[in-house]
């Protein structure tokens, strides 16, 4: 399908004048045909319009032509096999460079700083892999209290989706607390284990463990 250039106008939200000079300057050129003289239609392809569009797009985020045309010659001149950029590739732009996604996703192109490379970072993935290392560093730390004379085993447990700490007393079935930071766990595990020994179901269970 072909497009003339009041139907480019339309689509691509571009004025006749911009397409013109567009053209001219040999920016985004019609694939089709071009003009031949006074009165003459230009034609343009599909892939024409999606580089108006992208074109605009940019434009419309503050990205000047004169730093898209910069980008543009820097994608053809370091990506030979690329042969139309703007409807070729994929652009994020900040209102101040240009960046090309590239096939790793993790990595784009700053097209107006000499190629430089910026790394994406993942934030999710980040996240559940760093509390998935808390929770192996943290997980089962042992630890004795002293309550009422006596030394009690405790495990101490990170609580990586709601953050803190629980913590049980392995000695005393059921006696467990927590805390928002370790200290707080430990002394909350002291004044349960002390309640604990209080009921004499909780000194039964101390007995027959020992």
């Amino acid at each position: 399908m072909n497009f003339n250039t009041s139907a480019v106008a339309k689509v691509a939200g571009l004025s006749g004048r911009q397409i013109d000079y567009w053209d001219r300057s040999h920016f985004i050129k019609p694939s089709v045909r071009d003009a031949a003289g006074q009165g003459s239609t230009r034609l343009y392809s599909f892939n024409d319009l999606i580089q108006m569009k992208v074109a605009k797009t940019l434009l419309d985020k503050g990205i000047s032509l004169q730093k898209i045309r910069k980008a543009v010659w820097y994608l053809k001149k370091n990506m030979p096999n690329v042969d139309k950029p703007l409807s070729d590739l994929k652009f994020i732009t900040d209102g101040e460079t240009i960046f090309v996604l590239t096939k790793d996703s993790r990595v784009v192109i700053d097209t107006l700083r000499h190629g430089q490379l910026m790394f994406s970072v993942a934030l999710g993935s980040i996240i559940e892999e760093l509390k998935g290392e808390v929770k192996i560093l943290h997980d089962r730390r042992k630890y004795k209290v002293r309550v009422m004379g006596k030394r009690y085993p405790v495990v101490v447990h990170a609580d990586t989706e709601d953050g803190g700490f629980w913590v049980e007393c392995t000695d005393i079935p059921g006696c467990a607390s927590q805390g928002d930071t370790l200290e707080e766990a430990l002394t909350m595990i002291e004044d349960a284990i002390e309640g604990c020994l209080q009921i004499p179901a909780g000194k039964q269970k101390i007995k027959r463990l020992l």
